[in-house]
């Protein structure tokens, strides 16, 4: 070897050595963001955007979907699906349906790559409220993306579009469809399978090989988090009746408490210094429950239940205060997060149905509706609307806004968009 090259070598050996690792902290990983939190420490956020102002770029996407885009170092991935039972289209065939993985540049909105994944019949012939056969939002790391089709099963590529290996969680199917979104736990990528086999997984993110599942996942349709309480960090999940904290690593249970909520459970709980908190379920309910328990906690780490709820949309915390819409009377709540106490319930005027959930940063709240009408509402205790916003065409929404990059991603059955202050 020549001294030259010699040199150009070990220059790239001590860049490679000292380079720091891929940093997350401008991505938006999973579905709610990194920490399943919905909330952002990004500032500089539009709180108002039109077809002609503030969109950097849109994209059509080959499909319909309700999964939220997730963004890891340049790219944005996000799941659809067409040709069978998609809105506001002829109904067609399920011979035809087809699940698609599409990749696309985080800055130019240019799609790099569309990966079909395909399906296995026969799938729900049906859905209610047609929110679709892509409504799981993937979860993405630096080597590698992995995507949840309901009893078409987990699948995982790289970011070059390869793919790496598939899973399956179950084969059972539900009228209401797959919602639950995928997480990912130090080596394992958790899968909430409730409607296809009851369980719920832990796969090894690498091979996609169990490495363990528990039973009893019965009328839940929300992602598992993962909170963290003296120093211990546990699993935590919303099934019919209770809440569940498990060992992140072995599946087992550690803790249960009843929620006083009397039937399914779809929104994501958030968790908050040592404590988690849930709505949920019909006519409605909310609870908060201290983390760290063993057995049946209900009569000693239950602190609060509540009547108000919401059946689809996830809430967000901040600054002491629940916020959440409800899914169907266009209400806007905030509610003491100590006491669980309501501080306000404001209708909004014209709201649509809300199954997106919301997304809070640079102190504001972004509520997406179902009719593409995005609300954005001050995070604070008084009800304050910032803004209405529209993309001037109608489409339906049934996702929830990512935040990466002092920019907004929002996707429609139609297009995906990059909003930002230009």
């Amino acid at each position: 070897m020549n001294t030259s090259a010699f040199i150009s070598l070990s220059v790239a050996l001590i860049v490679a050595a000292t380079a720091p690792a891929q940093d997350a902290r401008n991505d938006w990983r999973a579905f709610r963001g990194n920490d399943g939190s919905g909330a952002s420490a990004e500032t500089g956020l539009p709180a108002t955007w039109s077809a002609k102002e503030n969109v950097v770029w849109k994209a059509d996407l080959p499909g319909a979907g309700s999964s939220t885009p997730v963004v890891v170092g340049k790219i944005v991935f996000v799941t659809c699906y067409s040709g069978f039972n998609v809105p506001g289209q002829l109904r067609g065939a399920q011979d035809d349906l087809k699940l698609h993985l599409v990749c696309v540049d985080r800055e130019s909105g240019k799609i790099n790559w569309t990966r079909d994944v395909a399906p296995k019949l026969p799938e729900q012939e049906t859905i209610r409220d047609g929110h679709g056969y892509a409504s799981s939002t993937p979860a993405a790391d630096g080597q590698r993306v992995i995507c949840f089709f309901g009893k078409s099963g987990v699948v995982a590529f790289d970011h070059a579009g390869k793919q790496l290996w598939t899973a399956d969680v179950g084969s059972n199917l539900n009228g209401w469809g797959s919602g639950a979104s995928l997480l990912l736990s130090g080596e394992h990528v958790i899968v909430n399978a409730s409607v296809e086999s009851e369980k719920l997984y832990a796969l090894d993110a690498k091979t996609g090989k169990e490495a363990w599942s528990v039973g009893g996942i019965k009328e839940s349709w929300n992602t598992p988090i993962l909170a963290t309480h003296g120093g211990k960090t546990e699993l935590v999940v919303a099934v019919f009746g209770k809440i569940l904290g498990l060992d992140p690593k072995t599946g087992e249970t550690k803790w249960s408490s009843a929620t006083d909520i009397p039937w399914y459970m779809v929104p994501s709980l958030v968790a908050h210094d040592g404590v988690v908190y849930a709505i949920g379920g019909r006519p409605g309910g909310g609870l908060a429950v201290k983390l760290g328990g063993s057995g049946d906690v209900t009569k000693t780490h239950r602190l609060w239940t509540s009547k108000k709820g919401g059946n689809v949309s996830s809430p967000v915390y901040h600054d002491g205060h629940l916020y959440w819409m409800h899914d169907n009377q266009g209400i806007a709540f905030c509610a003491d997060a100590k006491t669980g106490a309501v501080v306000y319930e404001e209708p909004i005027r014209r709201a649509n149905q809300v199954y997106g959930s919301a997304v809070l940063a640079d102190g504001k709240i972004y509520y997406p509706a179902r009719n593409g009408v995005i609300y954005v509402v001050a995070a604070k205790p008084t009800f304050e609307l910032l803004a209405t916003n529209t993309f001037g065409e109608r489409d339906t929404c049934n996702s929830s806004p990512a935040v990466a990059g002092g920019k907004l991603f929002l996707r429609t059955d139609k297009s995906l968009y990059c909003v930002g202050t230009k």
